[in-house]
């Protein structure tokens, strides 16, 4: 029997739980680097585990029924995935704080309570120290993963900068990976076309689309019994589409595309000459 891809993500994972010598750490088995010491971090380092995957999420209102913190919660778990594929890389802490409109006066999802906004300067600063980091303790290729598509430029800024810095320096390498994020959207909203789902109900925020994503990484995520009993949310909820038909085995169309995507992608770029 075929396996769905989300259980096959899952057994690689245990997999490699499992496969750790007698006495090792289940954390030493992990690939969240907050869940290593520091001294397994320079292990697996110098083991070859020199790509260090950077999760970017976002604090934000997603409508009644799903929960503000949804772009976190995604982006871990499909830099997780991500990582596990890839054999040779880390996983960073989400980046939860990004850039999300004006303040005062609010503008955009700070018009919703919950939400947390901070600066394009000050993304770009936190993104900037967090890849210096990475290189002082010799990741080789440090990877911009955006779960949001308001802050891609910011990514690309500063994998610019750093790219020009460490020009003479290629030991270190920062990408804006944009296909992360790009996988999320045509790629999936013509599959979910395909299978009879207008435009309208797949809608591009906490609509369709959106909200089976999250179902499927992780449901708690989204409130499903208030979902089915409500009437259609609209903008005035801060919705754009209709989420009442999303299920969890339409979401793992698109988390499988993005997870596909990325990995290829990832290992493309890391295995360019410097």
């Amino acid at each position: 029997m075929r396996c769905r891809r989300s259980v096959c993500v899952l057994f690689l994972v245990l997999a490699a739980y499992c496969a750790a010598a007698p006495g090792e750490t289940a954390a030493a088995a992990s690939n969240q680097l907050e869940e290593l010491t520091w001294t397994e971090v320079r292990d697996r380092v110098a083991a070859g585990s020199t790509t260090i995957l950077v999760p970017i999420g976002g604090t934000e209102q997603n409508g009644p029924y799903m929960a503000i913190g949804k772009h976190n919660v995604r982006a871990r778990f499909l830099a997780t995935a991500i990582a596990a594929r890839l054999g040779n890389a880390l996983v960073a802490p989400v980046i939860a704080y990004v850039p999300e409109g004006a303040i005062h006066p609010p503008a955009a999802h700070m018009r919703f309570a919950g939400t947390i906004s901070i600066s394009d300067a000050a993304f770009e600063a936190l993104l900037e120290s967090t890849a210096r980091s990475f290189k002082q303790h010799g990741f080789r290729d440090v990877v911009f993963l955006g779960d949001h598509g308001g802050y891609q430029k910011n990514m690309q800024h500063v994998a610019e900068r750093l790219g020009r810095e460490w020009a003479r320096d290629p030991s270190c390498r920062v990408h804006a990976f944009t296909e992360f994020y790009r996988a999320s959207q045509a790629p999936f909203i013509a599959a979910l076309k395909a299978r009879g789902f207008s435009d309208a109900e797949i809608g591009t925020h906490a609509g369709l689309a959106d909200t089976s994503l999250a179902l499927a990484s992780d449901p708690a995520l989204v409130h499903a019994a208030q979902l089915a009993k409500a009437p259609k949310p609209g903008p005035a909820d801060g919705v754009t589409g209709d989420p009442r038909r999303a299920t969890r085995a339409l979401g793992e169309l698109g988390t499988a595309q993005i997870i596909q995507t990325s990995v290829a992608g990832i290992a493309q770029l890391t295995r360019r000459p410097r």
